[in-house]
């Protein structure tokens, strides 16, 4: 088993539950793991043959522009998508994490780890 990540994929999106934040928008982190057998693709050097991380990101970004109250919803909506678009995917961890969250205090980054398995 082997681990295709993505690192800091930076997004501006609207997710919060106060209003506000559907307004006016925030800095988001997502951080990818993807788990698959890559035994094909060590052998062919073919694309098709591994989990393409352009693609990856492509659903975090589409993932991350329908606005959310909850972390935990957008992370178990990526999560979703990437098991239905991608077969080699066998385990995923995901986290999202918002940047300056408005919870008065000095805080970077507020965030939820989500790990699944198919």
């Amino acid at each position: 088993m082997s681990t295709i990540r993505l690192k800091n994929i930076k997004i501006y999106a609207f997710h919060g539950c106060m209003v506000e934040e559907g307004k006016i928008g925030s800095d988001y982190l997502v951080n990818l793991s993807v788990k698959a057998c890559l035994d094909n693709a060590v052998k062919t050097d073919n694309l098709g043959d591994t989990v393409d991380y352009v693609k990856l990101q492509k659903i975090v970004k589409e993932e991350m522009a329908i606005r959310s109250k909850l972390l935990e919803h957008v992370g178990h909506r990526i999560i979703v998508s990437i098991f239905k678009q991608i077969p080699l995917a066998k385990s995923i961890k995901v986290t999202v994490s918002k940047v300056n969250p408005p919870i008065g205090g000095d805080v970077s980054e507020a965030g939820v780890t989500m790990v699944s398995h198919r």
